[in-house]
Formats: C-alpha cells, structure tokens, sequence
C-alpha cells in the first residue's frame, strides 16, 4: 500500500497545501514583521563595528586568562585612560601564530591608545610589545557600504531585465519585491537581536540575494508551466494552478534551502564557534539567517504577490468569472461536468442559457462552430435530385 503521510504527499506534489488562497494571511504578517522591523530601526539601530563606527582594535595573547578576565582587565585600564571609552565586542581568534584575545573599543585619541595600551600591559604582567592595537576610521565602512549599494542597485537591474526576458514583468516585479523583502527582514533580524554589523555581513548579504533569486525562478517556472495556455480551459483558475505549482515545487526548495544551509551552519558553528575564526562567524551568521528567510519569503510571497498583479490582467479576470460560473452552473444542475453522460432524448432540460453560455467550455482550436442544419435536407440526403423512388414510380 502506498503511503499517504505528508512527506511522501509533498514530495508527490500532492499535499493540497492552499498556501495562495491564504495570501491575505501571509501578507498581514509580512506587514507585521516589517512593521517590528521598522520599530526596531528606529529604536534599537544596529550594532556597528569599528569598521561603520570608528574605533580602536587591541591583540592580547589568550595565555593571560579567559576572554571574560581579558575583557575585564581591558575595561578597567580603559576606565583608568581611556576617559568614557569601553570595550565594544571581545572574541577569541586564532591565527598560525597561536590564539589571541581581539578587544574593539570606542574611538580613542592616539595619546588615549598608547596610554591604554601601557595600563593593559600592567594589567596583564605582560610586556607592552606582546599587544597589538590599530585604529580603524569610520570612512573606511562608509566606503564599503557605498560599493555594496551600487553592486544592490546593478544586481537588481540585471535581475528585472533577465527576469522580463525569461518569464513577464509581473514575475519580475514579484521576484524584486520578494528580494526585497528578504533583505529587509533579515535586517530587522539584525537589528532586533543586535548582531554585529561588519564588511562581512555586507557581503553575506550580497550573496543571499543570488540563493533567493535562484528558489524563486525554481517555482515561476514551475508556474509558468502549469499556467500556459490556462485561458482555453475552464478547468482552474490562475490562482488554482499557480498554488498547485508550488505543491509540485515545494520539496524540491526544501531539500535545496537545507542542504545549502548544513554547510553554512558548519561555517557558522564549527569554524566560528569551535575555531575561534571571527570573520567566519560574520559570514556565516549572515548567509544562515538570510538564506532560511529567503526560503520563506519565496513561497510564501513571491507567488502569491504574483496572483494578486495577475488577477488585475483582463484576460485572468474573465478566465476566473468563467470558470467560477462554470462551477456554480454545475452546482445548480445547470450545466452538466465534463465526461457526464448527457440526458435521454426528450428529458426535461432547465438550463439556463446565459450561465451556459458563461460557463460553456472554451471552443477547441479549429473547431467548427454551431449551426442550424441546410433547410431542405432529410435523413442526411441533399434536397432533390434524381434518387430511386418507392415502387420504381417513373419521374414525371
């Protein structure tokens, strides 16, 4: 017997998920969280490295104590030197040469960063020479920022222009949107749980876009093969078959979103948790957030953001009315369902010609029209002509 759990269903494509004519759903918590999203901006902002910030960068060998004890010691000599400055983030890295101890502080004078840097070395019972320290301006982030708007604004336009060619304007416009909203989101994931913003997390976020880019041509074209020549049917409206297409593709983006998600989270937890590597733990962190948002908001997004611009087309607005007024001509007996034996010869018939004539099958391509037979003919002979006739009657 086959099995009939949901997992074999969907990857059957036959789950039956109405996950289009929920789009009013989806949509309002779309809203929701772009409005949590903007609240946060506006009250949290974001964490910002030195790289954005400005600031100042110290290297301690991990042999003075734990990272806790390193960030307490730098504290306090910053406290003692530094005037108002404090440690902004603290993390272990290694390198070849061995573990160190990385320490980002607020902006220091370079008088405040020697000073600093002496009180640390006294503080640790190490010599000064053993700690490293380099100043980082905010224009250096600023710059960095700039380009990475410029490669947003060209990949977006390559993208609409490929997307127009390949599929319509409207996929295109969902797709941008959808990216959008992807970016967007992961954001206000930043923002709201205060992750550090770094050059990494400027290129992770470029590189997210390429994976939700490719999940959302996977199911338009999964819609446009359902939706082709939909109109010369009345079998499904647009929305009907553009939901089933994301039935037949939705395990195909599953399994695509977790398997490019494992390696992520073994960049994510091994290389940056278990390695100490903080460069990692920026990119990984960034393409793991983005990309799970990015499975999300292509399916339950882009296609029925779709729908919606398609159902404002005349062509789909006329095609739907049909097909709806064929369902209810059947409902009410009026009209019989296709491959239903039709009705005895003189059977009592109350159909109602103008739900018919709505609800009537869309004509077949070459087909003949409907007409009245040629006056004048009987039992399929022509009228006239110089038959046989009864009896061997001579023709007069």
């Amino acid at each position: 017997m086959a099995k009939s759990g949901l997992a074999s269903r969907l990857y059957r494509g036959e789950a039956g998920l109405d996950i289009v004519g929920r789009r009013k759903l989806w949509f309002a918590v779309a809203g929701a969280l772009v409005l949590i999203a903007v609240l946060s901006f506006a009250v949290r902002g974001f964490s910002l490295g030195i790289e954005f910030a400005g600031g100042n960068s110290f290297q301690v060998p991990a042999s003075v104590g734990t990272l806790e004890q390193a960030e307490e010691k730098v504290g306090a000599a910053l406290a003692a030197e530094g005037g108002d400055a404090e440690v902004v983030t603290a993390q272990k890295v290694g390198s070849t040469s061995g573990e160190y101890y990385e320490l980002r502080t607020s902006q220091l004078t370079p008088e405040q960063a020697t000073e600093v840097k002496a009180e640390m070395a006294r503080e640790f019972g190490i010599n000064a020479d053993q700690i490293s320290g380099n100043q980082v301006s905010e224009a250096w982030g600023e710059q960095v920022t700039s380009r990475a708007l410029l490669g947003l604004i060209i990949f977006v336009a390559v993208v609409a222009i490929y997307l127009i060619l390949r599929f319509e304007w409207r996929m295109a416009v969902a797709a941008i949107v959808s990216l959008f909203m992807n970016l967007f989101l992961t954001a206000g994931i930043y923002s709201l749980v205060g992750f550090e913003v770094t050059p990494s997390t400027i290129i992770g976020f470029l590189t997210i876009l390429g994976f939700a880019l490719y999940d959302v041509v996977v199911v338009f074209d999964k819609v446009q093969e359902n939706t082709r020549g939909i109109t010369a049917n009345n079998n499904q409206t647009y929305g009907e078959a553009a939901n089933l297409a994301l039935n037949q593709s939705l395990m195909r983006s599953l399994n695509t979103s977790v398997v490019a998600l494992l390696p992520v989270g073994g960049l994510l937890f091994i290389g940056a948790g278990l390695l100490g590597a903080g460069t990692l733990k920026d990119l990984g962190l960034v393409l793991f957030v983005g990309m799970a948002v990015a499975f999300l908001t292509s399916i339950l997004l882009a296609t029925p953001l779709l729908v919606l611009l398609k159902n404002y087309d005349p062509r789909i607005q006329a095609h739907n009315k049909r097909v709806l007024a064929r369902r209810g001509a059947i409902a009410r007996g009026e009209l019989a369902p296709k491959g239903a034996p039709r009705a005895a010869e003189g059977a009592d018939e109350s159909i109602d010609s103008d739900a018919a004539a709505l609800a009537g099958t869309a004509p077949k391509v070459g087909a003949r029209p409907a007409g009245k037979r040629p006056t004048g003919a009987r039992g399929g002979r022509p009228s006239g002509g110089g038959g046989n006739r009864p009896g061997g009657a001579k023709r007069r």
